[in-house]
């Protein structure tokens, strides 16, 4: 795959906080929240929950871990083909996911004429931060792209966050670089190598724009709310006894 040097990336570093146990970024002078992150705490988990109260806790937790190990071994090696570095992975869950990353390539990787950085680090300052698979030319339109693996094909209604991601990351693109990133790709596919492609754009991918923002006012709330709750009291923020219930402060005074 042909390189190009359009865009001159920021190197950034991942941490886990000390203060909010949360795995942030730092990137340009700025410690900055996961989009994973925002995400995960912001999201719907209903489904989860069933999910796990069928399936059971140990049985989930094995499903989780088996996927997401799956998962990092088929980035790996589009990671490899991308770049041209050489990678292989002999576990057994390595040979599982190599024929997917295959499957990628054959299909997803064909519209692509030319990529500007592999697993690059962007961010949004003051905002968040976070890692995309793939920066890109497709079809003539500069893209976001993000691989997926999964152990059953999936319906547009099923993967809202998939969006969200893609959408938050090409918002840091254009900000940061002065791009006009017209799309994103989602590829995704099965241990049985059953292939699914999801595109957004235009008005579409504007609304998935300002949906992830919405979700990182959430955030936001929820971490303000949580270092309230967390934060021991003073000595002076217990009353003292001097101002009874009589002797209130008007609403002007509090």
């Amino acid at each position: 795959m042909k390189k190009s040097n359009k865009y001159n990336y920021l190197e950034g570093k991942q941490i886990t906080d000390p203060d909010t146990g949360k795995r942030v970024y730092e990137i340009s002078s700025y410690r900055l929240p996961s989009v994973t992150t925002v995400l995960g705490a912001t999201k719907n988990t209903d489904f989860l929950k069933k999910w796990k109260a069928k399936v059971g806790e140990t049985e989930a937790e094995r499903i989780k871990n088996v996927s997401s190990a799956r998962g990092t071994s088929m980035h790996k090696f589009l990671e490899s083909f991308i770049t041209d570095v050489g990678y292989d992975d002999l576990t057994e869950l390595g040979q599982a996911a190599l024929p997917m990353a295959k499957k990628i390539i054959e299909i997803g990787f064909a519209p692509v004429e030319e990529y500007y950085g592999s697993e690059v680090t962007l961010h949004y300052p003051g905002l968040y931060a976070g890692q995309t698979d793939l920066i890109c030319n497709h079809n003539g339109m500069e893209t976001v792209v993000d691989f997926k693996q999964a152990n059953r094909p999936k319906k547009k209604e099923w993967i809202e966050d998939y969006y969200l991601q893609i959408a938050a990351y090409a918002m840091a693109h254009d900000y940061v670089y002065g791009s006009k990133i017209q799309q994103g790709v989602i590829m995704v596919c099965t241990p049985d190598l059953y292939y699914q492609e999801f595109k957004v754009e235009g008005p579409e991918l504007r609304r998935f724009k300002h949906a992830f923002l919405k979700r990182l006012d959430m955030y936001h709330d929820l971490i303000n709310d949580e270092k309230e709750r967390t934060t021991p009291m003073k000595a002076e923020d217990f009353n003292d006894g001097s101002n009874e219930m009589g002797n209130r402060p008007s609403s002007s005074e509090e």
